[in-house]
Protein backbone atom coordinates (compact mmCIF):
# COMPACT_ATOMS: atom_id res chain seq x y z
CA UNK A 1 0.00 0.00 0.00
CA UNK A 2 1.71 3.48 -0.97
CA UNK A 3 1.97 5.69 1.90
CA UNK A 4 0.16 8.80 1.79
CA UNK A 5 2.03 11.97 0.59
CA UNK A 6 -0.31 14.12 3.01
CA UNK A 7 1.11 12.01 6.41
CA UNK A 8 4.63 12.58 5.40
CA UNK A 9 6.47 13.59 8.75
CA UNK A 10 7.16 17.17 9.27
CA UNK A 11 10.63 18.81 9.07
CA UNK A 12 12.67 20.78 11.92
CA UNK A 13 12.52 24.27 10.96
CA UNK A 14 15.92 25.46 10.18
CA UNK A 15 18.15 26.95 12.89
CA UNK A 16 20.68 29.84 12.91
CA UNK A 17 24.46 28.99 13.45
CA UNK A 18 25.23 29.48 16.80
CA UNK A 19 28.64 30.89 15.74
CA UNK A 20 26.97 35.10 16.38
CA UNK A 21 26.27 33.71 19.84
CA UNK A 22 29.29 32.27 21.00
CA UNK A 23 31.67 35.22 19.97
CA UNK A 24 29.00 37.62 22.10
CA UNK A 25 29.54 35.88 25.11
CA UNK A 26 33.07 35.92 24.67
CA UNK A 27 33.03 39.81 23.83
CA UNK A 28 30.66 40.35 27.41
CA UNK A 29 32.97 37.96 29.15
CA UNK A 30 36.41 40.07 28.31
CA UNK A 31 34.19 42.81 29.44
CA UNK A 32 33.18 41.47 32.30
CA UNK A 33 36.85 40.73 33.18
CA UNK A 34 38.27 44.19 31.73
CA UNK A 35 36.07 46.05 33.87
CA UNK A 36 36.83 43.81 37.48
CA UNK A 37 40.75 44.86 36.22
CA UNK A 38 40.18 48.15 35.90
CA UNK A 39 37.87 48.35 39.24
CA UNK A 40 40.76 46.49 40.97
CA UNK A 41 43.42 48.70 39.97
CA UNK A 42 41.30 51.70 40.67
CA UNK A 43 39.72 50.86 43.82
CA UNK A 44 41.49 47.88 45.37
CA UNK A 45 45.15 48.26 44.84
CA UNK A 46 46.13 51.26 46.03
CA UNK A 47 43.40 51.23 48.64
CA UNK A 48 44.29 47.74 50.36
CA UNK A 49 47.13 45.98 48.16
CA UNK A 50 49.46 49.11 48.39
CA UNK A 51 49.33 50.07 52.16
CA UNK A 52 49.43 46.02 52.84
CA UNK A 53 52.31 46.17 51.19
CA UNK A 54 54.28 48.68 52.82
CA UNK A 55 52.64 47.65 56.33
CA UNK A 56 54.73 44.32 55.34
CA UNK A 57 57.65 45.91 54.46
CA UNK A 58 57.57 48.11 57.67
CA UNK A 59 56.89 44.71 59.98
CA UNK A 60 60.03 42.96 58.33
CA UNK A 61 62.33 46.02 58.70
CA UNK A 62 61.20 45.92 62.40
CA UNK A 63 62.16 42.41 62.62
CA UNK A 64 65.73 42.86 61.41
CA UNK A 65 66.35 45.89 63.73
CA UNK A 66 64.48 43.78 66.62
CA UNK A 67 67.18 41.40 65.88
CA UNK A 68 69.68 42.35 65.55
CA UNK A 69 69.35 44.94 69.00
CA UNK A 70 68.63 40.99 70.68
CA UNK A 71 72.21 39.97 69.11
CA UNK A 72 74.19 43.04 70.45
CA UNK A 73 72.54 42.59 73.95
CA UNK A 74 73.90 39.06 74.17
CA UNK A 75 76.63 40.24 72.96
CA UNK A 76 77.34 42.83 75.34
CA UNK A 77 78.81 40.76 78.25
CA UNK A 78 81.63 39.45 75.93
CA UNK A 79 82.14 43.57 74.71
CA UNK A 80 82.35 44.62 78.03
CA UNK A 81 84.54 41.60 79.07
CA UNK A 82 86.78 42.49 75.53
CA UNK A 83 86.87 46.00 76.51
CA UNK A 84 88.28 45.43 79.85
CA UNK A 85 91.15 43.64 78.40
CA UNK A 86 91.86 46.32 76.24
CA UNK A 87 91.89 48.67 78.43
CA UNK A 88 93.99 46.80 81.19
CA UNK A 89 96.48 45.94 78.09
CA UNK A 90 96.72 50.03 77.45
CA UNK A 91 97.80 50.73 80.75
CA UNK A 92 100.38 47.94 81.56
CA UNK A 93 101.78 49.29 78.33
CA UNK A 94 99.96 52.62 77.15
CA UNK A 95 100.92 53.74 73.60
CA UNK A 96 99.18 57.30 73.83
CA UNK A 97 100.97 59.98 75.42
CA UNK A 98 99.93 60.40 79.07
CA UNK A 99 99.72 64.44 79.06
CA UNK A 100 96.48 65.93 77.69
CA UNK A 101 97.51 68.61 76.00
CA UNK A 102 100.10 69.29 72.95
CA UNK A 103 102.24 71.55 75.27
CA UNK A 104 102.35 69.18 78.05
CA UNK A 105 103.38 66.43 76.00
CA UNK A 106 106.26 68.29 73.91
CA UNK A 107 107.79 69.05 77.27
CA UNK A 108 107.23 65.41 78.32
CA UNK A 109 108.77 64.17 74.61
CA UNK A 110 111.95 67.03 75.72
CA UNK A 111 112.41 65.15 78.99
CA UNK A 112 112.41 62.53 78.16
CA UNK A 113 114.70 62.90 74.85
CA UNK A 114 117.39 64.39 78.32
CA UNK A 115 117.16 61.20 79.88
CA UNK A 116 117.70 59.05 77.68
CA UNK A 117 120.60 60.41 76.03
CA UNK A 118 121.54 61.15 79.37
CA UNK A 119 121.75 57.82 80.39
CA UNK A 120 123.26 56.95 76.74
CA UNK A 121 126.23 58.72 77.69
CA UNK A 122 126.74 59.90 81.20
CA UNK A 123 127.79 63.40 81.37
CA UNK A 124 127.25 64.71 77.58
CA UNK A 125 130.91 63.34 76.85
CA UNK A 126 129.65 61.06 73.50
CA UNK A 127 126.86 62.47 73.19
CA UNK A 128 124.75 65.82 73.47
CA UNK A 129 121.58 67.83 72.66
CA UNK A 130 122.17 70.21 70.27
CA UNK A 131 118.54 71.11 69.09
CA UNK A 132 115.27 70.38 70.03
CA UNK A 133 112.40 72.52 69.18
CA UNK A 134 108.89 72.04 69.24
CA UNK A 135 106.96 71.62 65.60
CA UNK A 136 103.55 72.53 65.18
CA UNK A 137 101.35 71.06 62.43
CA UNK A 138 97.83 70.74 61.48
CA UNK A 139 95.48 68.57 62.82
CA UNK A 140 95.00 65.47 60.04
CA UNK A 141 92.79 62.63 61.59
CA UNK A 142 91.54 61.78 64.81
CA UNK A 143 94.76 61.43 66.67
CA UNK A 144 97.23 64.49 66.96
CA UNK A 145 100.59 64.26 66.07
CA UNK A 146 103.32 66.22 68.67
CA UNK A 147 106.62 67.02 67.12
CA UNK A 148 109.89 67.20 68.63
CA UNK A 149 112.62 68.50 65.69
CA UNK A 150 115.74 67.56 67.35
CA UNK A 151 119.54 67.10 66.60
CA UNK A 152 122.29 65.54 68.14
CA UNK A 153 126.11 65.15 68.09
CA UNK A 154 126.85 61.60 69.14
CA UNK A 155 129.06 58.46 68.48
CA UNK A 156 127.64 55.55 66.83
CA UNK A 157 126.89 53.53 69.69
CA UNK A 158 125.61 56.26 71.76
CA UNK A 159 123.24 57.11 68.89
CA UNK A 160 122.13 53.45 68.70
CA UNK A 161 121.60 53.38 72.29
CA UNK A 162 119.44 56.69 71.99
CA UNK A 163 117.20 55.43 69.05
CA UNK A 164 116.70 51.80 70.67
CA UNK A 165 115.55 53.63 73.48
CA UNK A 166 113.26 55.89 72.32
CA UNK A 167 110.98 53.44 70.10
CA UNK A 168 111.23 50.86 72.56
CA UNK A 169 109.93 52.21 75.41
CA UNK A 170 106.49 53.23 77.05
CA UNK A 171 104.53 55.25 75.86
CA UNK A 172 105.48 54.77 72.35
CA UNK A 173 106.96 57.04 70.23
CA UNK A 174 108.34 57.37 66.86
CA UNK A 175 111.49 58.57 65.05
CA UNK A 176 110.88 59.75 61.68
CA UNK A 177 112.79 62.12 58.93
CA UNK A 178 115.73 60.42 60.10
CA UNK A 179 119.82 62.21 58.68
CA UNK A 180 123.11 61.20 59.43
CA UNK A 181 125.74 63.40 58.56
CA UNK A 182 129.44 61.79 59.65
CA UNK A 183 132.01 64.32 60.82
CA UNK A 184 135.76 64.12 62.17
CA UNK A 185 135.51 66.13 65.33
CA UNK A 186 132.57 67.91 67.10
CA UNK A 187 132.01 69.99 69.84
CA UNK A 188 129.99 69.12 73.04
CA UNK A 189 128.89 71.74 75.46
CA UNK A 190 131.95 73.35 77.46
CA UNK A 191 134.67 71.82 74.93
CA UNK A 192 137.14 73.95 73.67
CA UNK A 193 138.32 71.52 70.95
CA UNK A 194 136.83 68.51 69.13
CA UNK A 195 135.65 65.69 71.27
CA UNK A 196 136.02 62.70 68.85
CA UNK A 197 137.00 61.72 65.33
CA UNK A 198 134.22 59.44 64.07
CA UNK A 199 130.55 61.29 65.28
CA UNK A 200 127.79 62.15 63.45
CA UNK A 201 125.76 64.77 63.18
CA UNK A 202 121.70 63.41 63.23
CA UNK A 203 118.62 65.30 62.76
CA UNK A 204 115.54 63.15 63.29
CA UNK A 205 111.56 64.06 64.02
CA UNK A 206 110.46 62.76 67.25
CA UNK A 207 106.85 62.32 67.41
CA UNK A 208 103.65 60.82 69.62
CA UNK A 209 100.43 60.60 69.24
CA UNK A 210 97.64 61.99 72.25
CA UNK A 211 95.25 60.11 73.13
CA UNK A 212 91.61 61.45 71.54
CA UNK A 213 89.07 62.46 73.82
CA UNK A 214 86.06 59.59 74.48
CA UNK A 215 83.87 62.45 73.97
CA UNK A 216 85.09 63.85 70.74
CA UNK A 217 83.15 63.57 67.99
CA UNK A 218 84.48 62.08 65.04
CA UNK A 219 85.54 64.08 61.83
CA UNK A 220 83.22 63.38 58.91
CA UNK A 221 85.68 64.31 55.77
CA UNK A 222 84.72 66.95 53.57
CA UNK A 223 83.35 66.56 49.90
CA UNK A 224 85.70 67.39 47.35
CA UNK A 225 85.26 70.85 45.54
Amino acid sequence: MAADPTHARPQAPATTPSRGIGRDQWLALGLLLAALLLGYLVLVHPWFTVPLMDANERVASLQQRELRQRMQLEQAPQVQQRLAQVRAQQARSPGFLPESSAELATAGLVQRLERVVAEASPGNRSCAISNRSPLSEPRRDRYARVVVQVRLRCGTPELLSVLYALEAGTPRLFVGNLNLLSSRGYFLPGANQPSGDGGLDVSFDLYGYLRPSPNAAPEVPRAPR
